[in-house]
């Protein structure tokens, strides 16, 4: 890869700031001091699903994906560094501190602009993203469902008995639930998705109870990753996307204990395939998909087509819009954010949140209320201009730290408001908060405030 000078800003490092935005929806976004330098994947497999793998960052500076600023601290104007349409080329664009100012290089085709209105670097963001989405042509729906999930209660364990129970449960205490969504774990495999786990007997009854509480039905899909114990995997070994070094895993272990592959969505099979998915789901009377691990659908690899990564992955969600209909709501969630406005209803824009404060190993990216609220907030600008942003999951339990803290950047920061407690554990304050959180919309646009 080639970065070719794109500018020189003339400023004092140490007074500077630059925002950095990240490839993924987990991936690490917000204002740094220029002297400074953003974080780093703490693991390989950190860095595939989080960071941009195809590229990895520099040793020190940063690297915004599609978008990075430059406040020089002084009073003047704010230099925007940006990609003119992030769907078609989407480049790395680094900054670091250098002398009497702040060099930017980039891999691709950059737009440089500067603001001088007021409000400094978060208003300055807002107005790109005000220009960007109305040169795309960008149309955000005035409201989005709320929901109830149950990922973070249940995670890979759910069952058809814990389904019904929440249901019953967001009945009996009256919560303004839109949508029931089922998660992680009705599924054979990971890509086999018309076959369902030894958990759930059918989900035809399912759907229909929702729909007798008068609510939608929402599923859970990872439609670009292939597990190496599905039949699909067994089955169709050139549905998968090879990378370009030959190795065919995308991702090794992790969250399923098994080798992933990116579905190569540009072979007339697996294409067919993934529009039988869809349809089927859309028949059954789901009109609610989050999309999950979406960066996997522009991973740089060989194809059977001769496209581009971003190519593969707009064809990709189109062939899913087409099978579920306009009407139907797509959340993305893991995808490449800039590439991806336009595409949804709503979208991720922070990792996971956890009921930890930190994450574990440090790695901000990383499940942790901490890394939802840095780029919850970093990302505020995109919301009610690109999509509605997706700062993740209500969890209100007594087990969950700082819960207050995080009800009041969910009421701040979200336009995306789901459930995701076991409606039973909640005590007295928790249904209380769910149910103002559940009821209240978010103003748009948003603007960011940042540290």
């Amino acid at each position: 890869m080639t970065f070719a000078p794109v500018a020189f800003v003339e400023c004092e490092p140490a007074r500077a700031r630059v925002f950095e935005n990240g490839w993924s929806s987990f991936g690490p976004s917000t204002v740094y001091a220029a002297t400074a330098t953003s974080p780093r994947p703490s693991l390989r497999v950190y860095e595939m699903s989080t960071f941009r793998a195809d590229t990895p960052a520099p040793p020190t500076g940063f690297q915004g994906e599609g978008l990075l600023a430059v406040d020089p601290g002084d009073g003047g104007p704010i230099h925007l560094f940006a990609a003119p349409d992030a769907r078609v080329e989407c480049p790395s664009i680094r900054a670091v501190a250098e002398g009497r100012g702040v060099r930017v290089t980039a891999d691709g085709v950059v737009e440089h602009t500067q603001d001088d209105g007021p409000g400094g670097l978060e208003s300055a963001l807002a107005r790109w993203a005000d220009r960007y989405a109305a040169a795309l042509g960008v149309r955000v729906a005035e409201s989005y469902p709320t929901g109830w999930c149950p990922w973070y209660q249940y995670f890979s364990k759910l069952t058809e008995r814990d389904m019904y129970e929440n249901i019953d449960a967001i009945d009996a205490h009256e919560l303004p639930i839109d949508m029931i969504a089922v998660d992680d774990a009705f599924q054979k495999e990971i890509g086999d998705w018309l076959q369902l786990s030894d958990r759930f007997s059918s989900l035809g009854g399912l759907v229909d109870r929702i729909h007798a509480s008068d609510r939608r039905a929402g599923v859970w899909i990872a439609p670009m990753f292939v597990g190496a114990r599905s039949d699909v995997y067994r089955d169709h070994p050139d549905w998968l996307v090879r990378t370009e070094d030959g190795s065919e895993p995308l991702w090794t272990g992790h969250i399923w204990e098994q080798d992933l592959y990116a579905l190569d969505v540009t072979h007339p099979g697996a294409a067919a395939y993934l529009r039988e998915v869809f349809q089927t789901w859309r028949g059954h009377g789901f009109d609610y998909f989050k999309l999950d691990f979406l960066f996997a659908g522009a991973r740089v690899g060989r194809r059977h087509e001769d496209v581009t990564a971003l190519e593969a992955y707009a064809m990709g969600v189109d062939l899913i819009r087409d099978a579920v209909g306009e009407d139907a709501t797509l959340l993305g969630c893991g995808a490449p954010l800039l590439p991806s406005v336009g595409l949804f209803e709503g979208m991720r824009i922070s990792c996971d949140i956890a009921p930890a404060y930190a994450p574990e190993d440090g790695d901000i990216s990383q499940p942790s209320q901490a890394g939802a609220v840095l780029s919850g907030r970093g990302r505020a600008f995109m919301h009610g201009r690109f999509w509605h942003n997706d700062p993740d999951c209500v969890i209100l339990r007594p087990e969950v730290e700082r819960r207050a803290k995080w009800a009041r950047h969910i009421e701040a920061y979200s336009g995306v408001r789901v459930l995701s407690d076991r409606v039973n554990s909640l005590d007295a304050w928790g249904l209380e908060t769910a149910r103002r959180l559940l009821t209240r919309s978010t103003p748009k646009p948003l603007i960011p405030s940042m540290p």
